[in-house]
């Protein structure tokens, strides 16, 4: 799944229109992770997409899942998605790997591009942590086709678990491998990596909560619209602390947000049905303008200057510091 909060000017996300796929194939990259090829029944193009894109995957168990896109953009006849069984799957991935076969269809939504590659950067460096190599191995195919100046390095446990091995092997020594059991398990510097990359640089990071935080850590002194990071999960739990009440600005209901209730809680007690992908505020499905109040910010997608301004806010999981919210619903 993705989510960027650094550029101070996103990109807009894709319409919601679902679009129905079939599983074509299945292909095993690493230990614990499949690529599955999404094409459309009738073989029409799929929208086009660009390094860095997710798109969501309406599963027939009722859970919509963010899975980066890892294919070759230029072919429009099918999306590649990479999937990690995770041991501690809330129906994802585990349905992924149990239940869907080759043929069988369900609907897609997106692409969406919420971390997107800057083409024209004089230099690229890319930081991936396990599963988080998704989006950058298409992004340093990318870079590659475009002979620009790049260098990635990709983090993993143990070397079996090295998704992509082969395409990245064909980047020679822009790829570095770093597996943490051939360092005694200590993990990639990532510190070291930033200190390291020239002041112009674009970097990317895409990896677990610790490796992002370090990341961002690291990168702190840096200027924002240079610094990209994507997250699988949130980096703050939801607001839930109610006790403010939302205004429908175009329907001019009103509904209280109670104690552990998120806003999207609180809309569905009184009919209003909006749209929710992650429920984490990482994916921008449930971004929603706000036209009076203050939010509590709780998401991992808006930018700083974003949240600043308190015009937008991701309803899943941020709530309020004002005693009232009017939001343009």
């Amino acid at each position: 799944m993705a989510a960027t909060p650094t550029p101070d000017a996103r990109p807009a996300a894709a319409g919601d229109a679902r679009i129905r796929v079939r599983l074509d194939a299945v292909r095993r990259v690493a230990e614990g992770v499949h690529t599955f090829e999404l094409r459309r029944p009738d073989g029409a193009p799929l929208p086009e997409w660009a390094p860095g894109a997710h798109v969501d995957l309406h599963l027939p168990n009722g859970l919509t899942r963010q899975y980066s896109l890892c294919g070759d953009p230029d072919d429009r006849s099918c999306w590649t998605v990479g999937v990690k069984r995770d041991p501690a799957s809330r129906g994802g991935s585990a349905w992924m790997f149990e239940r869907l076969r080759v043929g069988e269809t369900l609907d897609a939504g997106g692409p969406r591009n919420l971390f997107p590659l800057d083409e024209q950067a004089r230099t690229s460096v890319l930081i991936a942590g396990g599963i988080g190599v998704t989006p950058l191995v298409a992004m340093a195919e990318r870079l590659a086709a475009l002979g620009r100046d790049w260098s990635m390095t990709y983090a993993v446990r143990r070397r079996a678990e090295a998704a992509f091995a082969e395409r990245l092997t064909r980047h020679g020594t822009r790829v570095r491998l770093h597996v943490d059991e051939a360092h005694g398990g200590r993990p990639v510097d990532v510190a070291a990596l930033v200190a390291a990359a020239p002041a112009d640089a674009q970097l990317y990071c895409c990896g677990p909560a610790p490796m992002l935080d370090a990341f961002e850590s690291a990168a702190a002194a840096r200027p924002r619209g240079r610094v990209h990071v994507e997250r699988f999960t949130a980096a703050a739990a939801p607001a839930t602390a109610g006790g403010y009440v939302v205004e429908l600005a175009r329907s001019g209901r009103r509904v209280h947000v109670s104690p552990g209730q998120t806003i999207v809680d609180a809309l569905r007690t009184i009919g209003v049905d909006v749209a929710v992908s992650c429920a984490q505020g990482i994916c921008g499905t449930c971004e929603t303008r706000v036209l009076a109040g203050v939010p509590e910010h709780r998401d991992s997608l808006l930018s700083d200057a974003e949240r600043a301004a308190n015009d937008v806010m991701m309803i899943c999981c941020s709530g309020s510091l004002t005693g009232a919210l009017t939001l343009d619903l």
